[in-house]
């Protein structure tokens, strides 16, 4: 059991977000997949008139500019005629990188024994930011330890996850 945990909640805009993502993935996934890669993550950045929908795509073989590029224009192709996303916005296709975003709980379950910086939607124990190592995944719960101390976040209360490169 860890020391501490946050209940989880979502507010209705997160719920609407959470709703865009998944109609976004199920246009991407196909298309991504057909070039034999795979969806790391969707991101959608509503920013007014300069919105950014960032696909992540990652391979067993790794993914280069051409795979990018590729993935781009699938996308682009498909958006046109499906128009999912009905305001302005720029398409971002990228690799995960060294400093990949989490954005499933099996990417959490992968990445056992790895530093992570962990943005919550809402303060726990005063702070929204925690850096740790993840332990683990109990259910719906991500488990890290940081300053010696082991947190249980609902996965749902995680804002933004990224991997902490060790060099």
């Amino acid at each position: 059991m860890a020391a501490g945990s946050l209940a989880s909640g979502k507010c209705k805009s997160e719920i609407g977000v959470t709703d865009r993502l998944k109609t976004l993935h199920g246009l991407v996934e196909p298309v991504v997949q057909s070039l034999q890669c795979e969806v790391w993550g969707i991101e959608f950045i509503g920013q007014g008139r300069k919105s950014t929908l960032r696909v992540y795509i990652d391979s067993a073989s790794g993914v280069g500019l051409s795979e990018c590029e590729k993935v781009s224009r699938q996308l682009s192709a498909i958006f046109d005629v499906e128009d999912p996303i009905a305001q302005e916005y720029t398409l971002e296709v990228s690799s995960p990188g060294m400093a990949r975003p989490l954005f499933t709980l099996e990417q959490y379950s992968k990445s056992v024994g790895c530093r992570v910086d962990i943005r919550l939607h809402s303060a726990f124990s005063g702070r929204r930011r925690y850096r740790g190592a993840v332990l683990g995944v109990e259910g719906e719960d991500v488990v890290i330890v940081c300053d010696d101390t082991e947190y249980l976040f609902p996965f749902e209360s995680i804002d933004k996850a990224n991997i902490i490169p060790q060099w």
